[in-house]
């Protein structure tokens, strides 16, 4: 044989000791080894850590499979659009996070989705309707925040879901803060605290990781980040004191992840960029307030990340270059598109950006070994068996029926009970059909005038005309408050004070514009129990034992 014969033999016994060391799987990692693990990435399977996305549909996105196959990636996020029924979401998690685990690195998914409970639920089918926070702020119980937190989370982790965009720590001072409304727990920065800090603990009792959000706060913000940037003249002594408390408590716990909001807020940032895009900013939560954890934008789709006329790609990258460990989008960029290049182009110019990705990444790994690596990659993958054994759950929608009625709160009884003769006319008015239909079940012989939900903030003239006719033949009103534009149809009756009775539902912060209603009960959700209580209430027949979560007048520091 000759000796150039030796040389394969040579090089495969040689081999082990080339490689670079370390694990080579995410299961065999400790935090420790974690900075060795990193440097077996390569510049694709590091940057894709970073990207939390959505898809469309019920089914998986063959491409986003594709990409994970090749590269693996930071996490997905399921939206209202993937989950109006619960064996779809299933199969396609199990599809998800089966093709991680498959990776070579075996670093698995984050999957997160928004299930505050309430007005926000994200994932529907046969998932329990909740009153939502701001009948736990009535409640004033932080045992209901933690069950609420624990309840939600386990029906979350049986769909294989392992972070949960919650709690909402927002303090809702602002009357205008519509979009925050009954997502907060209240007005009172302490019972937020509280109130987060409990729900958060029931969170991760179920095994989901939460996230509190909209940092650096939404409770006094007028206008939707959705459609617009919302600008915030409060300073940072205010925000110390009042938005900033529940995030200051939830840190000294250990808090994994904060969200981070499209708000502007000028005395912060000295400009006019939205949080997410403001190193200042996410400065300040690192350092003024300590927190370690995973930053996470809001999606960057949302108009008040937007709002300079930037494309997507540039945002996307300024985003990390602010300090934002992952990037929320909702339409799923593929490798190879001009998100990810404008990203993978970054990161492999820019040593700085190199950098700021790479400690990004080492805090994304360290957040899935401390809540992930303990389920262990079976613990991971959901099953159809599981989801037949979870839901419905009787045990869960009785817990929250209970809570629904400990919530109702009696505003204004001027004429509670209400208890119409047999020859009185009964009209039941509002925008939710879940209202009219459990208003004919306690009023049989009630009529019913129904509107239009939207638009949200203003009124039809035709709606107000009509109903004003009509409130005419009737000796009882009782009207559904929900929303801006059922406030204005409400303010057009005032003529007809005495006989109407309303009952609010979700916010009741338009209450503190028509002072001429004399009887009001609020309710918080749009459950069959929420809307029950308060018609029980309303009848004198459950004494409210709500304390109302919010002030009725704007406070001093508010915009006018």
């Amino acid at each position: 044989m000759s000796r150039g014969g030796h040389a394969p033999l040579l090089s495969l016994l040689l081999l082990p000791w080339m490689l670079p060391a370390g694990p080579a799987s995410f299961w065999d990692l400790t935090e420790e080894e974690i900075p060795s693990f990193l440097e077996a990435m390569s510049d694709e399977e590091t940057i894709s850590q970073v990207f939390l996305i959505g898809y469309e549909g019920e089914t998986p996105d063959p491409r986003i499979l594709q990409w994970i196959e090749r590269y693996n990636l930071g996490g997905i996020k399921i939206f209202g659009r993937n989950a109006e029924r619960l064996l779809p979401v299933v199969r396609s998690v199990a599809a998800y996070q089966e093709k991680a685990l498959a990776h070579r690195s075996g670093i698995p998914l984050l999957v997160a989705t928004d299930q505050e409970g309430g007005w926000v639920r994200h994932i529907k089918g046969e998932t329990v309707e909740t009153p939502g926070n701001m009948a736990i702020g009535a409640t004033r119980l932080p045992y209901e925040a933690y069950q609420t937190g624990l309840l939600i989370g386990k029906e979350l982790r049986a769909l294989g879901i392992t972070m949960n965009f919650a709690p909402t720590v927002d303090v809702y001072v602002n009357p205008e803060a519509h979009v925050i409304g009954p997502r907060s727990f209240g007005s009172d920065p302490r019972l937020v605290a509280t109130l987060a800090l409990s729900f958060y603990h029931g969170s991760l009792d179920a095994g989901v990781i939460p996230v509190a959000k909209h940092f650096p706060g939404h409770g006094n913000a007028r206008g939707d980040s959705h459609g617009e940037l919302p600008v915030v003249e409060d300073d940072l002594a205010t925000l110390w004191e009042r938005d900033w408390l529940p995030y200051r408590i939830l840190i000294r716990e250990g808090l994994p992840a904060v969200m981070v909001g499209h708000l502007n807020f000028p005395l912060l940032s000295k400009n006019d960029l939205p949080a997410t895009l403001s190193p200042r900013v996410i400065s300040l939560l690192r350092e003024k307030l300590g927190f370690q954890g995973l930053v996470i934008t809001d999606d960057l789709y949302m108009m008040g990340a937007r709002v300079a006329g930037e494309d997507i790609p540039h945002i996307v990258v300024e985003a990390l270059s602010a300090g934002n460990d992952m990037v929320l989008l909702s339409r799923p960029p593929h490798p190879g598109d001009p998100v990810w290049e404008a990203v993978l182009s970054r990161y492999r110019n820019d040593p700085e950006f190199r950098k700021r990705i790479q400690t990004s990444v080492r805090r994304i790994i360290t957040l899935k070994i401390r809540y992930l690596k303990a389920m262990g990659p079976k613990g991971l993958i959901p099953s159809e068996e599981t989801l037949r054994e979870v839901f419905p759950d009787e045990e869960t929608a009785e817990a929250f029926g209970e809570q629904a009625l400990r919530a109702v709160t009696m505003i204004r009884n001027g004429k509670v009970p209400l208890s119409p003769g047999g020859d009185a006319r009964v009209l039941l008015v509002g925008q939710h059909t879940r209202f009219l239909s459990i208003g004919k079940e306690y009023f049989p012989r009630a009529d019913t005038f129904q509107f239009s939900y939207l638009p949200f903030y203003f009124a039809s003239e035709q709606v107000k005309t009509r109903l004003s006719r009509l409130v005419q033949q009737y000796d009882l009103v009782i009207y559904c408050l929900m929303n801006p534009n059922s406030l204005e149809v409400l303010a057009s009756l005032e003529e007809w004070a005495p006989r109407i009775a309303v009952l609010s539902t979700l916010t009741p912060v338009y209450l503190a514009e028509v002072p001429w209603v004399d009887t009001a009960v609020a309710i918080y959700g749009t459950s069959e129990e929420c809307y029950r209580g308060g018609f029980l209430a309303l009848m004198g027949k459950l004494t409210p034992a709500g304390t109302l979560p919010i002030s009725l007048t704007p406070p001093s520091g508010a915009p006018p």
